[in-house]
């Protein structure tokens, strides 16, 4: 199969699309932010890049604490909104219902059907971003949204976002650490 190269960028088929909260100056503030994953197993850590300019970044850097807010693919309208309006310029601490947890700081979405809480770990810059690297606290979740106690993906529906554009979760085409045991070599 003929490639060709497309030069350097930061590409990644699909990313979660997450509501990174802080408080920022006394209120909560959310942001949109697709550039999100596991960072460690133990302790569990997870990161989040934010452009260096984002008004959530005053409130990580303030607070040293953060939330990782999973919509569901129902609330894309508040979530994609909260990645097209600045804090600096209009107030989304309306935008959800926000509770506190064991952090006190970091603001949870209470709509979204799964909430991270952190704490800051360390930054890392590395150039227009910065990386947060959060260990987490606490995971709130929906009681509907788990299966066997753990938060279930069918269940929670999150939005997927790739090249500009949502997605909804697919169907399941097979389990992680075994389908590839029926690999045999032709």
């Amino acid at each position: 199969m003929a490639k060709v190269t497309v030069g350097p960028m930061p590409y990644m088929n699909v990313m979660p699309t997450v509501l990174v909260g802080a408080n920022v100056k006394g209120k909560p503030n959310y942001m949109a932010v697709a550039w999100a994953t596991v960072a460690c197993m133990a302790p569990p850590m997870v990161c989040v890049a934010l452009n260096k300019e984002r008004y959530t970044v005053q409130g990580i850097e303030e607070n040293r604490t953060f939330s990782v807010n999973i919509p569901s693919a129902a609330q894309v309208v508040e979530a994609d909104h909260c990645g097209l309006v600045s804090g600096k310029n209009a107030d989304k601490s309306q935008v959800f219902a926000s509770s506190y947890g064991k952090l006190k700081t970091a603001p949870l979405a209470d709509e979204c059907p799964v909430n991270i809480e952190c704490r800051l770990f360390t930054a890392v810059d590395c150039g227009s971003h910065r990386l947060y690297i959060g260990e987490v606290a606490e995971i709130h979740a929906e009681k509907s949204c788990l299966t066997d106690g753990k938060p279930d993906v069918a269940k929670i529906q999150p939005i997927v976002y790739a090249q500009a554009t949502y997605y909804d979760v697919g169907k399941e085409i097979a389990k992680a650490f075994a389908a590839g045991k029926q690999y045999q070599k032709k």
